[in-house]
């Protein structure tokens, strides 16, 4: 059977729960700060990367580097190499084993090869015969053919990874403006039996006259 709740009596089965209390604006504002907190994320700190711009500064340094090598203006002017004056405008050659004949040596890159006599001996015989391989009158010079040879095994190896051809190199000839014709055809001759086919010959702008 079942029973009517009495006026002003509480209804079957128990109390009737009390309504909950509404919230206030006070404490909607608190639970969503809380929120937001717990949601955040640490802030990241990026930091920047420079490794990538390390190795294209190292590039470029390097480029700037080698052309300045090859420049006739970074050749040092000193009473022992005095470049000729031309009034050729093109540019000099950019590849190219370096070959440096001074007033009292021959320099392949940077490596002494020897040392050359007085420039009266030179103009006559060149480098004399003791560097020679037949005797005196011998164009071809020892010791600069044994640089060559092995500058010229590098340069190859360059040359094959860069794609360019690799059947002769190239050299970049840096002379003393006095160099006598004799010591000067020596070098060219030593230069073209090392299979080195092309030469740029570094000379100082001048005007014309």
């Amino acid at each position: 059977m079942t029973q009517a709740a009495t006026p002003g009596g509480t209804p079957p089965g128990g109390p009737t729960p009390a309504p909950a209390p509404k919230a206030s604006i006070v404490h909607y504002k608190a639970a969503l700060r809380r929120a937001i907190r717990r949601n955040a994320h640490e802030p990241e700190i990026n930091f920047l990367n420079i490794t990538a711009m390390l190795d294209i500064m190292t590039i470029i340094l390097v480029f700037l580097l080698k052309t300045l090598g090859e420049s006739s203006a970074s050749v040092p002017q000193s009473d022992d190499l005095k470049l000729p004056v031309s009034i050729v405008k093109s540019p000099p050659g950019q590849e190219g084993v370096l070959v440096t004949i001074s007033k009292s040596q021959i320099i392949v890159g940077d490596a002494k090869v020897l040392t050359l006599p007085g420039r009266e001996s030179t103009a006559q015989t060149g480098v004399g015969a003791r560097y020679k391989r037949g005797g005196p009158n011998d164009m071809y010079i020892v010791p600069l053919g044994s640089a060559l040879q092995s500058a010229r095994r590098t340069d190859k190896a360059i040359r094959a990874a860069k794609g360019l051809d690799p059947s002769s190199s190239e050299a970049i000839i840096i002379a003393d403006q006095t160099t006598p014709y004799r010591l000067f055809i020596e070098v060219l001759f030593t230069l073209g039996q090392s299979e080195f086919g092309k030469y740029h010959l570094m000379v100082m702008q001048g005007k014309k006259k």
